[in-house]
């Protein structure tokens, strides 16, 4: 296992448990974490935690932990934890970003430079070659291209960073680390974990489902200082990419197509709505060599989890009372309740770990459905 310097093999696999337990997403696992001090009692305190709320709560099995342990050995991967030194420093600043991945390859690419390059799946042949290009070109410069091994534009991207040699590219997936997907992308996957690096938020033999691409677009953004849509029709997962990339506070670039073809209406309009129109790998060297957490595009804003403090249990009971299903932005909780952040805090992760919460993007809450 890849952990921080001072992390056992006990808490690591705790804290793999405590993240595979029922209704534990980033933002509830980081709390408790910071409530606790470490995994092992966060677990001992989660039935008690939940069971105020009437329901009985069983933490992840141990011997399911050590199945995927084997499974993620077994595969040529590793665990690479939120503090390790091997951890990506901008996905680590991201809203919500993964505590724990499994990765293989070689972690030197995820502190360089990183560019994210999305679009279309059914891309047209223009936008491949440009994706191609593009990406060959932000290798030669230093880049890392980041980008989720889909079919058109992702493809093409990962194919023209590789071409460019030194394995500067990162492929995202949204299976397990051991299931490759699409399936014709199976050479070019393995190439990428043997040249680049692989990475993976699910655990293995978990499927690519639906509800994964999102999480798994979340973490492309995450990891650049700036994404790149090259084609793409409104309402396609690379907007979404880029959207969250905006929210991150990270650049935004588009490449301009035809007003007569659907599937550039996407990228027409993030230029529309502020990203930066660039037409050559040049404008995207010269916009994210001077990136210094400021950027030019006008997507915004990212929001932070709070730092944990000591809760008044009757204060976050008051909480609860102004959700629904609705979202809401935990600044505003705060503000209406007049609890303090850490009570509020304490109802939102109480009634998470209760599957009775759902986070949507932006540090909004609502209560599920």
């Amino acid at each position: 296992m890849s952990a921080g310097s001072a992390l056992t093999q006990d808490e690591a696999l705790a804290r793999i448990r405590l993240l595979r337990s029922p209704n534990i997403g980033p933002v509830s696992y980081r709390q408790l974490l910071a409530r606790f001090g470490t995994a092992s009692a966060a677990l001992d305190a989660l039935p008690d935690m939940v069971g105020r709320s009437g329901k009985a709560y069983t933490p992840a099995a141990e011997g399911r932990v050590a199945a995927e342990v084997a499974a993620v050995r077994k595969a040529g991967a590793r665990y690479l934890f939120d503090d390790s030194p091997d951890y990506p420093p901008l996905l680590a600043e991201a809203e919500g970003a993964p505590p724990i991945l499994t990765m293989r390859g070689d972690p030197s690419h995820l502190h360089a430079p990183c560019v994210a390059v999305v679009g279309a799946r059914n891309a047209s042949g223009a936008a491949v070659k440009l994706a191609r290009d593009f990406s060959h070109g932000l290798a030669e410069a230093g880049f890392t291209v980041v980008s989720g091994l889909a079919r058109g534009i992702d493809g093409a991207a990962h194919t023209g960073a590789l071409a460019a040699g030194e394995g500067r590219t990162v492929g995202v997936i949204a299976s397990g680390i051991d299931i490759a997907y699409p399936p014709e992308h199976a050479e070019l996957q393995e190439r990428i974990a043997n040249e680049g690096v692989l990475l993976a938020e699910q655990p293995p033999r978990t499927e690519p489902l639906a509800r994964h691409f999102p999480t798994r677009n979340r973490i492309i953004a995450g990891l650049a200082a700036g994404t790149l849509v090259v084609e793409a029709a409104p309402k396609s997962g690379s907007l979404i990419t880029a959207r969250l990339a905006g929210e991150f506070g990270r650049e935004i670039m588009a490449i301009p197509g035809s007003p007569l073809d659907s599937r550039s209406h996407g990228c027409n309009q993030l230029i529309r709505d502020g990203a930066i129109l660039v037409q050559r790998p040049e404008d995207v060297v010269e916009l994210l060599s001077g990136f210094d957490g400021a950027a030019r595009s006008s997507f915004r804003e990212f929001s932070s989890t709070t730092p944990w403090h000591e809760p008044d249990p009757a204060e976050s009971a008051e909480v609860v009372g102004l959700l629904t299903l609705a979202p809401i932005g935990v600044d505003e909780l705060i503000r209406q309740s007049g609890a303090t952040s850490a009570s509020v805090q304490l109802a939102l992760l109480e009634l998470e770990i209760a599957g009775r919460l759902h986070r949507h993007a932006g540090g909004r809450v609502s209560l599920s459905a």
